[in-house]
């Protein structure tokens, strides 16, 4: 509920400083007077855009605080999503600056207008005549249906489950996306890792394949080669075998004589052995050499490959082509086990959808039942303000589209007098039956669910005698429920109030000033027997007022 509202240097108001009680406050005043200022200073602090000809004062910022007891509101939540601190009284403060920017907080937390926004309809409820439009709207009249069959933890397992119904449907749209796009590939994929595992390739091979090809290629230059290099080793009188042994022969007879001799002699014999060593490796790898054209053909070949495959892929390695084999066989694994998946995931929607179709149904047959309560209800209250003929006709049918609030459509059907047919409430209903007809809809919900304070903005329009008093008695009834607030020119309606507010102007010399203040009985009788005969109060009109008040 509003606890106490605040305003400063707005439009005309210089300051202004007033508490509020939770139950029915009346707010009245001449027409010009600034109740719509008061209006427009609520609706700034609710998160409304604002511009500099909100200053009253054009040197001087605007504060409009208003403090609010939402204990039990069970906004915990909402506090906790946005990153606010929780107060049970919570304050929302918006400062306009002269520069024209503007700034909003909760709690002296820094907010922007969106979560002040999203916090005001938590909180209060501006409603005039222009605003019975939302009652054309098929989601709110869902939400009135909602609220008289009690449907609130249905509707919360509902959103739940078509969460994950949905999330279910997006994971196996993406995996049928996967396997559609790797479908294009497939083939060409396939083919490319064949080509590959075909040529079985191994890691450091191309080397061992190049250096291969080089012997091959040179067989006849290589056998010269190591002959002459065997013949120039082994000659017997020149040779260089034959020479170091005589080297030797001739160090060992004087490698007696000192360790330096001895030394030389075994360097020497160390030189003759690993010379033998390496002779006849040469001589048994010459053995080998064959001019072998068939293998230098498949080296060739290999080889080939290698570099085709190379140039097909862009890269310059066998170990880059290998990588490209291992990526190329999981592609061809995974779309292999993608049907596998899909068919799981297909499970997992079927089962989602089951959930949240079973809840639909509920939802669905919890709003039939409630449809006959409702319409009794609305109906009876409407009977009191002056449309005894009117009749509605909830349709609520189940279809196979998913809203946030179930599968159900509706239509709200009217009829507001006997002998005509019901039409679709927002073509056949007039501006001044909307009016009412929300009035009877708020009283109605006042009793299912935690509305937030209303105040209604001379929803009485076109409307006097014996129906105001009884709209001014369902209002009444409301603030038993709820804080209620009338701005009204209706005196039947001004004197059910608990409390009487009045906004009127004041002139200090060039200035004028927008005014409220809490009226006394005294203050309050003269203020409706003014209403009853204008500025000339007579006593009968004061008479009136009394028996009005009493």
């Amino acid at each position: 509920m509003l606890q106490t509202l605040q305003i400063k240097n707005f439009a005309l108001i210089e300051q202004l400083h007033i508490d509020f009680t939770g139950s029915f406050s009346i707010i009245t005043g001449e027409t010009g007077a600034g109740k719509s200022i008061l209006l427009g200073a609520l609706g700034l602090v609710l998160g409304n855009r604002a511009d500099l000809g909100s200053l009253k004062d054009k040197e001087q910022k605007c504060v409009i605080e208003a403090h609010f007891k939402i204990a039990d509101y069970n906004l915990q939540e909402f506090f906790t999503a946005n990153d606010l601190d929780y107060e049970d009284v919570t304050i929302l403060r918006r400062e306009i600056l002269p520069s024209g920017k503007s700034r909003a907080f909760i709690n002296d937390s820094p907010a922007n207008l969106t979560e002040v926004q999203e916090l005001g309809h938590y909180l209060i409820d501006i409603h005039s005549q222009q605003q019975t439009r939302e009652l054309s709207d098929e989601l709110y009249q869902m939400q009135i249906l909602d609220a008289v069959a009690g449907n609130n933890a249905t509707l919360d397992t509902f959103k739940k489950q078509l969460s994950v119904f949905k999330q279910a449907q997006s994971a196996l749209k993406k995996l049928e996306d996967q396997k559609a796009n790797l479908g294009k590939e497939q083939d060409y994929n396939t083919y490319l890792l064949n080509e590959l595992l075909g040529a079985k390739l191994k890691a450091g091979e191309q080397a061992e394949l190049e250096s291969e090809q080089e012997k091959l290629s040179n067989v006849e230059f290589i056998k010269e080669s190591i002959a002459k290099a065997l013949a120039v080793a082994n000659e017997e009188q020149i040779g260089a075998v034959q020479n170091l042994k005589e080297i030797k022969n001739a160090l060992q007879k004087i490698s007696g004589i000192s360790e330096e001799y001895a030394a030389f002699y075994e360097r020497v014999n160390s030189l003759l052995i690993e010379l033998d060593d390496v002779t006849d490796g040469i001589s048994e790898h010459y053995e080998q050499l064959v001019n072998d054209p068939e293998a230098l053909e498949q080296v060739n070949q290999k080889l080939q490959l290698i570099y085709n495959l190379q140039k097909k892929h862009n890269v310059t390695t066998v170990e880059e082509l290998i990588t490209i084999q291992n990526e190329l066989e999981s592609n061809v694994v995974l779309a292999e086990g993608l049907d596998e998946a899909i068919e799981k995931q297909h499970q997992n929607v079927a089962k989602a959808k089951k959930e949240v179709d079973a809840t639909a149904v509920i939802l669905n047959k919890a709003r039939q039942k409630a449809i006959p309560v409702l319409t009794e209800k609305i109906t009876a209250i409407l009977a009191q303000v002056g449309m005894p003929n009117a009749r509605f006709k909830f349709e609520v049918i189940a279809g196979d589209t998913y809203y946030n609030n179930g599968k159900d459509a509706i239509n709200l059907l009217f009829s507001a007098n006997k002998g005509t047919n019901f039409g679709l409430l927002k073509k056949v209903a007039s501006g001044g039956e909307m009016s009412r007809i929300m009035l009877a809809i708020k009283s109605v919900l006042a009793n299912y669910s935690k509305l937030p304070s209303i105040i209604f903005d001379e929803i009485d329009t076109g409307v006097s005698g014996e129906v105001a008093i009884k709209m001014g008695d369902i209002m009444k009834g409301m603030s038993s429920e709820m804080q209620v607030f009338a701005i009204t020119h209706l005196p039947q309606i001004a004197a059910k109030g608990d409390q009487h507010y009045k906004v009127y102007k004041s002139t200090s010399g060039n200035t004028t000033v927008s005014e409220l203040k809490l009226l006394t009985h005294d203050e309050r009788v003269r203020e409706i027997a003014e209403m009853l005969s204008g500025k000339d109060v007579s006593d009968s009109a004061l008479t009136h007022a009394k028996a009005l008040l009493g």
